[in-house]
C-alpha cells in the first residue's frame, strides 16, 4: 500500500472474465463473454474505496458458443463492431458494495450502477500481491440502441430488452 499518491492495479486476463446473460425467447438465458477486454484501478489504498475504475471489452471478441449468433451480436442489428470496435465503463463512484459509472456501447454513455462483492486483497505463490472483485448489474439493451428483436409465431419475444452484466475481475498491484 502507497502512503502517497495513486496505486495502479491491471486485470490479470487469466483469471478474469465479462459476460453478459441474456433470456431467448423467455424460456432459457444464454451466456455470452469477451475474450478480449482490458481493466485498471487506481486506488488510494487496498480498501479501493472511491478507487477509480475503468474496463474495454473488444466487440469483436463476443463468444456465445454460436458462430452465427455471434455474427449476428456484431453486426450493425446489435453492437455493430465495425463502427464501435469496444464497449467502456469508467467508475464515477465506489464505496465497497455499489459502484456507480458510465458504460459506453455504440457511442452511447449511460450510467449503471453495479453490485460488487469485494473479495480481498491476496499475495500470491509468486510474490504478485492481488485483489478480486464480483461486479453484476443490469441494462436495458435499447438503451444502448441494441434494438434488433423478433417476435415468434407464438408470440414469443426472441430477445429480452434486459441484459445482466456479470464481471469476475482479479487485479495485480503495479
Amino acid at each position: 500500500m502507497q502512503t502517497t499518491g495513486k496505486t495502479t492495479w491491471k486485470v490479470d486476463p487469466t483469471h478474469s472474465e465479462i459476460e453478459f446473460k441474456v433470456k431467448h425467447m423467455m424460456i432459457s438465458t444464454v451466456t455470452g463473454s469477451f475474450g478480449e477486454f482490458d481493466a485498471a484501478i487506481e486506488a488510494a489504498d487496498d480498501t479501493f474505496k472511491n478507487a477509480q475504475f475503468s474496463f474495454d471489452a473488444k466487440i469483436d471478441s463476443i463468444n456465445t458458443k454460436n458462430s452465427d449468433r455471434d455474427t449476428h451480436l456484431k453486426s450493425d442489428d446489435f453492437f455493430n463492431a465495425e463502427k464501435f470496435p469496444k464497449l467502456s465503463f469508467k467508475s464515477k463512484s465506489f464505496d465497497g458494495e455499489k459502484m456507480v459509472g458510465d458504460l459506453t456501447i455504440r457511442d452511447i454513455t449511460k450510467e449503471v450502477t453495479l453490485n460488487v462483492d469485494f473479495n480481498g486483497v491476496a499475495v500470491d505463490p509468486y510474490g504478485q500481491t492481488k485483489s478480486g472483485f464480483e461486479a453484476e448489474g443490469s441494462i436495458n439493451r435499447k438503451d444502448f440502441n441494441l434494438s434488433w428483436n423478433a417476435v415468434t409465431e407464438a408470440g414469443s419475444i426472441v430477445v429480452s430488452d434486459k441484459v445482466r452484466l456479470i464481471a469476475n475481475l482479479q487485479f495485480i498491484k503495479q
